[in-house]
């Protein structure tokens, strides 16, 4: 009825979520949730925002921003222009990372970023490019673990108890829907970012999502994976090799 598929994810996970739901629902039993589920789409909604996890924070395991910098970089300046997904962006606190990272390396203007999510709603919180004030102490430090080259505070206003991101960032940053269970490849990349995604997914899953970030990666293209992930138990384990395993950058090689 709404298009989305959960059968393969993580069902401890997803069980927990659930019932999470029907407690906040008021409802005495899973049934009776799905019976408002489809009944009443504001009800959906407020499911996958607990179904999908949204947990993200600016230059998050600034380690690997640093390699991305010292490792990727030096190969995305030989590209006369580059493409990057952000697969499963969230509110986009990682996508504006990025932005940020090439501008400092002079490749921005040649780059068109891909940032998508299920979540509609999610998604116009990312495209707003406003975050808590409060949290500015802690993106400031990982920025400047991640390699930063001036002040954090250059790049965004702060009003209230928020900050607003510079426009210039949203120039080349196009959000987008898009479901990595049921949908596509939609381009080709030369950097594909799908980090602390996986690990909700089951094996049959994970082997569906890696088939689809291969088919999306260009030759030589760079896969980018969070702390826990990895590209190893995977039909595609011999398909890269290791730019920095500590922080599960790969390149996807010819074979």
């Amino acid at each position: 009825m709404y298009g989305y598929d959960f059968r393969n994810y993580a069902f401890s996970s997803m069980r927990r979520r659930i019932w999470h739901r029907v407690h906040a629902e008021r409802l005495p039993t899973i049934s009776s949730l799905q019976e408002q589920v489809l009944h009443d789409r504001s009800c959906m909604d407020r499911l996958l925002s607990d179904m999908t996890i949204h947990v993200t924070e600016m230059y998050r395991d600034p380690e690997m921003f640093l390699a991305f910098r010292q490792k990727v970089v030096p190969l995305l300046r030989t590209y006369p222009f580059i493409r990057i997904w952000h697969a499963g962006c969230s509110s986009g606190e990682e996508v504006y990372s990025m932005a940020i990272l090439l501008h400092e390396e002079g490749l921005y203007n040649k780059a068109r970023i891909y940032a998508t999510d299920t979540s509609g709603e999610i998604l116009e919180r990312a495209k707003s490019g406003v975050f808590p004030l409060e949290r500015m102490q802690l993106y400031t430090r990982n920025y400047m673990e991640a390699g930063g080259k001036t002040s954090f505070s250059n790049y965004y206003t702060a009003k209230y108890d928020s900050v607003i991101f510079n426009s210039d960032f949203k120039r080349n940053i196009v959000f987008a829907q898009h479901n990595l269970v049921t949908d596509s490849s939609f381009n080709e990349f030369n950097v594909i970012l799908c980090r602390n995604v996986m690990i909700y997914f089951n094996k049959k899953l994970q082997d569906h999502v890696h088939k689809l970030l291969y088919d999306s990666l260009s030759p030589l293209g760079v896969l980018a994976l969070g702390t826990k992930e990895s590209i190893n138990f995977t039909p595609y384990a011999d398909a890269y090799e290791e730019l920095d395993m500590h922080n599960r950058l790969y390149r996807k090689v010819n074979k």
